[in-house]
């Protein structure tokens, strides 16, 4: 099987103009991408907390232009990770993808990802969006900004994060719960902005303007707003984007939070080389492929999110919503300060 392989890589390779790498020739070109030097194999396992459906069209594709199949494992970030741990040496998982900056620094710190030395992802995905020991970069960006409803909000009482503590927001406000790392993320970078004191009192602001009790999900604050049980809400924007999607008069608009101060928090889902990767090599090339132009637009236009790489330019839906300043503080810190943020949540009562 593999002298097969072999002999169909060199022909692929002859017909594409380019000597195989048994053969390789003196050139000034750039160092080759792991893509270009990954060698021999037919099969990669990937560990996944992306839902099938979003992942799935981009892994075929990847099999269709490099014959590499890819074999995912579909589960929570946290199964995954705890996953990973038992294995060790012995896991099958070449690739983790997983959502939220906090999530991806949790499976780094464990030392369940490796350093890899990837010109080709520094090219792609801009330093805030990466771990800096190079063990996890961003695929995609998932903005968590304001929702609200315009019959009830007008536009020019919205401006930051901070404000919604305000006591004018009181019983209009809705929020999900503390337990997602999506809200903890965000309270982790109050903290890197404003120091815990006043992160404290910002989010114990939030809780006394509460309408109801946090929301399991993104879906069911916005669902409350349109009903009229609160006016506005902190979400990831594609949970609006998919509700829109299938009613584009849906009552509930977007607003892009903080661009006179911070800038939108965003977040990323990820992906890193496992520690213990049999085919490390090969499973950073499939990295690179995925934040590579050729597949950002895809990979994002299908979470109705935005491309990590600033070299595509996000489509349809997404693209309408407009332009807005992000916050670029390294997201390590939304790892680093995760604890710190919970213990505050706990403190102030937000559940």
């Amino acid at each position: 099987m593999k002298v097969w392989i072999s002999l169909f890589a060199a022909l692929m390779l002859t017909a594409c103009g380019q000597q195989p790498e048994s053969e390789s020739t003196t050139s000034t070109d750039a160092p080759p991408t792991a893509s270009e030097t990954a060698g021999e194999v037919d099969r990669l396992v990937v560990y996944s907390s992306r839902q099938p459906h979003l992942i799935e069209p981009l892994f075929q594709r990847y099999t269709a232009e490099t014959g590499i199949e890819i074999d995912f494992t579909n589960d929570n970030e946290a199964s995954l990770i705890e996953r990973l741990a038992a294995e060790g040496e012995n896991t099958p998982a070449d690739v983790l993808v997983t959502v939220d900056a906090g999530n991806l620094w949790h499976a780094a710190d464990r030392g369940l990802l490796r350093s890899i030395d990837s010109p080709a992802l520094e090219a792609s995905i801009p330093a805030a969006l990466q771990d800096d020991r190079n063990r996890w970069f961003a695929l995609s960006l998932r903005a968590r900004t304001m929702v609200y409803h315009p019959e009830r909000v007008a536009i020019d009482e919205l401006s930051t994060y901070e404000d919604l503590a305000d006591p004018r927001w009181q019983g209009r406000l809705c929020l999900r719960t503390s337990r997602k790392v999506y809200n903890q993320s965000l309270v982790a970078m109050l903290i890197e902005h404003h120091g815990e004191q006043r992160a404290e009192e910002i989010v114990a602001g939030w809780v006394a303007n509460l309408a109801t009790n946090p929301f399991s999900s993104d879906t069911q604050l916005i669902e409350a707003i349109a009903a009229g049980q609160c006016d506005v809400g902190i979400v990831n924007s594609y949970y609006l984007g998919r509700l829109q999607a299938d009613n584009p008069d849906y009552p509930v608009q977007l607003f892009w939070a903080n661009q006179g101060t911070t800038g939108v928090h965003v977040n990323v889902s990820g992906a890193g080389v496992t520690l213990h990767a049999p085919h490390p090599e090969q499973a950073q090339a499939l990295i690179e492929w995925l934040a590579s132009e050729a597949a950002q637009a895809e990979f994002a236009e299908r979470n109705l999110e935005f491309p990590a790489n600033p070299a595509v330019e996000a489509r349809g839906l997404v693209r309408a919503w407009g332009e807005f300043r992000q916050d670029e503080t390294p997201l390590t810190v939304a790892g680093q300060r995760q604890a710190q943020a919970v213990r505050l949540m706990d403190r102030v009562g937000y559940r």
